[in-house]
């Protein structure tokens, strides 16, 4: 999943964004409201966290800009506004949700992921496909019974090609998701963490799960559930 956090506070923003990125997430980050505006035009991102008092656009207003294009695009709001009409204005406005500052990252991190999870039509928390299983909250996966030691790259590819099951995703896209956005399609990386990826389900059980469209990405179907 990529993100955009917009955060002009240089060392908080590292700090969010370290954390976030050790679990699997990609993360952009901006500093101000124009170039939060200026990131969300060029990339597809399935959230931003955004902080409301921003230099050169004020977030309320880039909150305002946005829902104007889009009502559905997943915002967090971080704030330091902490007053009960700050965070009513805010959610009128279109947040999905409003944390205050000072916060624990483990509440960030959960509600990220429960709005994510408003993406999935399966079950709220599980993604299947075949004998593969992964927990959208816990971030496990599992061949049958047997879990699946990933990395935080790794469960985010398998993630991706999870909720896209049985369509192809071109590596561009799924580098959208799963990696920032200076990440290179063609690189020695992506590709590693493709073949460990494979190697590690081949080996738990789920053989011959990830198909290499030539030319096209990827797709992650389960062998039995194929038509000739």
């Amino acid at each position: 999943m990529k993100l955009l956090l917009v955060e002009d506070e240089v060392l908080l923003s590292k700090n969010i964004s370290k954390g976030l990125r050790l679990l699997g997430y990609a993360v952009d980050c901006a500093y101000d409201g124009e170039e939060a505006l200026e990131l969300y035009g060029l990339n597809d991102y399935d959230l931003m966290i955004l902080d409301l008092n921003l230099p050169k656009l004020d977030g309320m207003e880039v909150l305002r800009r946005i829902r104007e294009q889009d009502a559905d695009f997943r915002i967090l709001v971080l704030s330091a506004r902490n007053t009960l009409e700050d965070k009513i204005s805010g959610l009128d406005e279109g947040s999905n949700d409003y944390l205050t500052k000072p916060f624990e990252f483990r509440e960030l991190e959960a509600r990220i992921r429960g709005l994510l999870r408003r993406n999935f039509t399966t079950a709220p928390s599980q993604l299947l496909c075949g004998r593969l299983r992964v927990n959208t909250a816990s971030r496990q996966a599992w061949c049958g019974q047997l879990p699946v030691e990933l990395t935080p790259k790794e469960y985010a590819i398998l993630e991706y090609l999870l909720i896209n099951t049985g369509r192809v995703v071109g590596a561009e896209e799924l580098i959208e998701h799963a990696w920032d956005s200076a990440a290179d399609p063609f690189s020695n990386s992506f590709r590693f963490h493709i073949h460990s990826l494979r190697k590690k389900l081949d080996e738990a059980g789920a053989r011959n799960y990830i198909i290499t469209q030539r030319s096209h990405g990827y797709r992650i179907q389960a062998p039995e559930e194929r038509t000739l």
